[in-house]
């Protein structure tokens, strides 16, 4: 009587997996010039409070921020001042600041609103 519980050899091209293959895009030319004709998207780090005044001019000019701060994420005095300065800006621009999953800020210019809800499929 066979048993049951004893494993097989997986029968050829099934049980096999292949490491995953990624493509860069910048390898390919797609022959359309990007050029900026509306605000664009910058994602930053930041690592301490100083860092706010360059990444503010990207703001005041219309653009918006996507900004890392997992580096100052522990110092709480720190991102609470990061944060409300932050806040500065988008209240002079008329624009909207937003926490965005674990460590992201986003910073709008004005007329961009950030809706806070998800998204969500059933």
């Amino acid at each position: 009587m066979p048993s049951l519980l004893r494993r097989s050899k997986p029968r050829e091209g099934f049980g096999i997996r292949e490491p995953r293959k990624y493509i860069d895009l910048n390898d390919y030319d797609t022959g359309i010039e990007a050029e900026a004709t509306g605000p664009m998207v910058h994602v930053a780090e930041i690592y301490r409070y100083e860092d706010i005044r360059h990444l503010s001019d990207f703001v005041y000019n219309g653009d918006i921020l996507m900004i890392d701060y997992s580096s100052v994420a522990n110092d709480e005095l720190t991102l609470r001042r990061i944060i409300s300065e932050l806040k500065s800006i988008a209240k002079d621009v008329n624009g909207d600041v937003a926490g965005i999953g674990k460590n992201f800020l986003m910073v709008t210019p004005t007329g961009i609103k950030i809706d806070r809800r998800k998204i969500r499929f059933s």
